[in-house]
């Protein structure tokens, strides 16, 4: 599907619904929606972006994280201050148990919700779904830089915000034991 098709038949409210049969669709992208009903459109993410999920997941498991506990680019269902309901995928998800089956899941039991900063996310990950996130109750939300040290900024639930916890390379998080963050 081509964007000019998906713009003629593009409902003037779009749900959650109307964003799963698109992405049916569209196999090449993502879609996602605000509480507030901003739409945003994601290409696929590149071979980096997925290692960097890959080796988190794997760090995860590795402490024994159950893997039904763990999953990359699920839809959440993000509710919203202001009674509306979105529709975010971060890259990667933890649970405190496994969530029921679902296309767009609850954020009962969220854990963790981390994004890969990728070229063109930048407002998005660090400043709109930040807020989602925090609105929605989500204990942590790390974001991960694309930098030479790949570096993670975790973010902690304070309130209705996050706050700055603790900001490494990636490569010093993976010699740290999830419990430590919270996550076993």
């Amino acid at each position: 599907m081509n964007g000019d098709a998906v713009g003629r038949n593009m409902p003037s409210v779009v749900s959650l619904d109307d964003l799963t049969a698109m992405m049916t669709a569209d196999e090449v992208h993502r879609y996602e929606i605000g509480p507030e009903g901003a739409m945003s459109i994601v290409p696929p993410q590149g071979y980096a972006h997925a290692i960097v999920a890959t080796r988190i997941m794997a760090w995860l498991a590795a402490a024994g994280v159950p893997a039904e506990r763990i999953a990359q680019a699920v839809g959440l269902r993000i509710p919203g201050r202001d009674g509306g309901v979105g529709g975010r995928i971060p890259d990667l998800v933890v649970w405190s148990k496994a969530p029921s089956d679902g296309v767009w899941l609850p954020v009962t039991g969220v854990l963790l919700v981390l994004e890969i900063i990728s070229p063109g996310s930048e407002g998005v990950d660090t400043v709109t779904k930040r807020k989602e996130y925090a609105v929605a109750g989500i204990p942590q939300y790390w974001m991960v830089d694309q930098d030479p040290a790949q570096t993670v900024t975790m973010h902690r639930l304070d309130g209705d915000h996050y706050t700055v916890h603790a900001t490494m390379p990636l490569a010093w998080v993976l010699n740290t034991d999830p419990a430590e963050h919270g996550l076993s």
